[in-house]
Parts: C-alpha cells; sequence; structure tokens
C-alpha cells in the first residue's frame, strides 16, 4: 500500500516540477520574462491547489480517500499533458492552474492513510518513505523533461509524462484498499466526522500548529524556489562547462547535438535524488528514534538541519567549479528536506484520526501558498531586478538572497519545539 502511494506521489512531483527544467526552452519559445515563468510555475499552480485542499480534504475525512485520490491523479495527469498544447503564456498559466486542481486531491488524503496503516511508532518512517516521491519525483522530472526536451521538445514532454500518469489510474484504484479510520488509535478516541469549525478550533488554539505551518511554509519557499530555479541557474551560470563536467558519460546518453539543458537536467536529477532519499530517511529515523520520550524532537532537528544549510549555500552559489557545486548542493538537498518526515508527523498528533485529513489540508494550505505562490516569485522577481546589473549571473545572486528564508525557519521551529509535548494527541 505504501509503495502504491510513493509511486502516484512520484508521479505528483513529475508532473508538478518537471516546468522547472522546462522553464529554459519555454522562455525562449514564448518570449516570457523570469517574473512570469514565477508566475506560471508557482503561483498558477498554487492557487486551486492550496484553496481546493480544504474542502477536498474534508470529503476525504467523511468518504473513500482511495477514490479521490485516484480522480485527483486523472485530472492532474490530464492537465498536464495540455500544458504542451499551450501557444502562450495565458494558455500554460490556466493548463498549471488544472494541475493544481487535480493535486489538490493528492497528498492530504494520503496523510491521513498512512496514520491509519502505521502506529504511531513507525509514523515517521512510514511518512518519510512516502515523501520519496518528492525526490524521486522531482529528480524524474527534470530528467526527463530535460531528455525528452532534447530529443523531441518541450510540448511533447508535457504530453509524455502526463499520458503516463493516466496510463498508472487503473492499476492504483485496483491495489490500494481503505483502512480503518483510526483502527490504529487509542481506544476512545473521537470517531465520527468533525465539522471545519471543530477541526479549526481545535489546531489553531495550539501554538504548535502555527509554528509548524509557518517554519514548514518559510522552508518551502525556498525549497520550492531551488526546484524551479536550479536548473536555469546551473545553464545560465554554468553552462560551458556542464559538458565537461560529463565527458565521462557515454555516448548513448548524449543526443546529436546537446544543450546545456539536458546536461543541467543530469546534475540536477543526480543531487534530487540522491541528496533527497538520504535527508528525508535520516529526519524520519531521527524523529522516531528520539522523539519516543522528547516530542519536541520533531521540530528540533529539522531546526538544526535548516541552519546547517547555510555555509553549503555560500560554498555552492558562489562557486564557479561545478566540482564543488555539486557536493555542496547535494548537502543542501539533504538538509533541506529532512524536516518532512518529522513535521509531518508532527503535525498528525495535533488532531483525532477523524479530523486528520482536513488539518493535514489546512497545513499544506499554508505551506503551499506562501511556499509555491511566493518563493518561485520571490527569487524570479530579484534575478529580474538583478538583471540589469549583473546579466545572467543575477540568478545566482538571487538564491543566496533566499537563504534567509532557512533561517526564519529554523527560528520557528526552535521555538516550537518545546511547545509539542504539551498539544500532543496520542
Amino acid at each position: 500500500m505504501l509503495f502504491a502511494l510513493v509511486v502516484v506521489y512520484t508521479f505528483n512531483f513529475i508532473d508538478r516540477q518537471i516546468v522547472g527544467i522546462l522553464a529554459v526552452p519555454i522562455k525562449a519559445d514564448l518570449a516570457l520574462t523570469d517574473t512570469q515563468l514565477s508566475l506560471m510555475g508557482g503561483l498558477a499552480f498554487a492557487l486551486f491547489y492550496t484553496f481546493l485542499g480544504i474542502p477536498i480534504a474534508m470529503l476525504a475525512d467523511r468518504s473513500s480517500r482511495t477514490w479521490i485520490m485516484t480522480g485527483a491523479l486523472a485530472i492532474w495527469s490530464a492537465m498536464t499533458a495540455a500544458c504542451g498544447f499551450a501557444q502562450s503564456f495565458l494558455h500554460l498559466f490556466l493548463a498549471r492552474l488544472g494541475v493544481g486542481i487535480g493535486e489538490a486531491g493528492g497528498v492530504a488524503p494520503a496523510y491521513s492513510l498512512i496514520s491509519d496503516y502505521f502506529p504511531q511508532e513507525k509514523r515517521a518512517r512510514a511518512l518519510s518513505i512516502y515523501s520519496f516521491g518528492i525526490p524521486i519525483g522531482s529528480a524524474l522530472g527534470i530528467l526527463l523533461g530535460g531528455v525528452l526536451t532534447s530529443y523531441l521538445g518541450w510540448r511533447e514532454a508535457f504530453i509524455i509524462v502526463g499520458l503516463a500518469g493516466l496510463a498508472i489510474v487503473p492499476v492504483f484504484r485496483l491495489t490500494l484498499r481503505e483502512p480503518t479510520r483510526g483502527g490504529l488509535d487509542r481506544a476512545g478516541a473521537p470517531r465520527g466526522p468533525a465539522s471545519i469549525g471543530d477541526v479549526v478550533s481545535t489546531i489553531i488554539a495550539k501554538p504548535s500548529f502555527w509554528g509548524l505551518s509557518l517554519g514548514a511554509a518559510s522552508s518551502s519557499m525556498m525549497g520550492y524556489g531551488l526546484i524551479f530555479w536550479l536548473p536555469s541557474f546551473f545553464v545560465r551560470s554554468y553552462g560551458d562547462a556542464l559538458p565537461e563536467f560529463f565527458a565521462w558519460m557515454p555516448d548513448a546518453f548524449v543526443p546529436a547535438n546537446p544543450g546545456p539543458l539536458l546536461y543541467a537536467s543530469y546534475f540536477y536529477a543526480a543531487i534530487l535524488l540522491i541528496g533527497g532519499l538520504a535527508g528525508i530517511w535520516f529526519g524520519g529515523a531521527m524523529a522516531d528514534h528520539f522523539g519516543k520520550d522528547r516530542k519536541g524532537t520533531y521540530a528540533f532537528v529539522p531546526a538544526c538541519a535548516f541552519l546547517a544549510t547555510i555555509p553549503f549555500f555560500l560554498a555552492g552559489v558562489t562557486t564557479h567549479s561545478l566540482w564543488i557545486a555539486f557536493p555542496a548542493f547535494l548537502v543542501i538537498q539533504a538538509l533541506s528536506l529532512v524536516w518532512l518526515g518529522p513535521v509531518l508527523t508532527a503535525f498528525q498528533h495535533l488532531a483525532h484520526a477523524n479530523m486528520r485529513a482536513t488539518a493535514s489540508a489546512i497545513f499544506l494550505f499554508i505551506n503551499n501558498l506562501i511556499g509555491i505562490g511566493l518563493g518561485n516569485l520571490a527569487i524570479g522577481a530579484i534575478s529580474d531586478a538583478l538583471n540589469a546589473r549583473l546579466g545572467d549571473e543575477s540568478l545566482r545572486y538571487a538564491i543566496l538572497c533566499g537563504t534567509v528564508f532557512y533561517f526564519i525557519a529554523a527560528a520557528l521551529l526552535f521555538l516550537t519545539a518545546p511547545r509539542l509535548k504539551k498539544d500532543w494527541v496520542e
């Protein structure tokens, strides 16, 4: 069951993040600015993804979570394919809105399902494994986007990955079963459906809700911003050095006239996959091990990880050597995703089982509206502002400015750690 959820979450992030690597040819083909790219890649997706997530999650707390996820997968896959037919910024913006509409039903129900599949002492690791879909899907999105664009074109890349998602819809529906809601929680916990008023009044009264939500949102501004902008950064700042970095690669993996986009997709996909998997698993294992007796661990571990990214950002962003940039960004990727298992698990314990999907959707609403909606835009706008003075190097310094969001995230999580024990629901 967990494997099926990981596969769907992988497609969720393939379709969500493929636009990052395709931003380079899209910008050239449709004559877009960096600000337009960030609106298309961030706000367009975030608008409906965040606002529809709450009513869909309320439905998931009352009905079949597996059917909701099946429908969501079909919608976001079809809209990803539709992106390949866009002829203007408006067309692409609207298609990305459609992707957001579909993906609004893909995550919060899965968090609720996992909490009913696994007991409390294993949930951080289970949610971490589910979150493997983020680096795997992001890496595949970047890799497939670069390869398919190099051989076919950016339009074909959207169409192919969209159709692949549609192909797994019936397999997913036949594989996943609906577990007993709250079956692994303590006896006596509320079972009946909760109203939105009950959910909101339960969680907003807890300081941990605000600390976890705003801390994760601050980190996501940089996390989503990096996933979207780093491919463009590697092409702009390291375009000439990328072919030399991959000189060892067999000719079978390189088309006749490879451009820097293909090499950037190989480069960043490796960073996402290796660093992401290591960081997510580390965070989940640490939380499950130390969180049994110290609930504050679920916020303290991610806070330390965010602070630890700063020296690696300074090394990776300012260097002109790919041999320094690669390990630096590998560590950055690992540390920036440590938060997923611990924070998601902590959030599942701020509410009872009958309101987990809705509570998760409220968390995702805050996290993604700020993280996706503003992260891409902030870095893109800073890059545009610096472009007249720095040219293609403007993105390098825009990314460096964005590290302030990790300082904010760490501060909020450090403040949250001592409050978690009181707010915890078994």
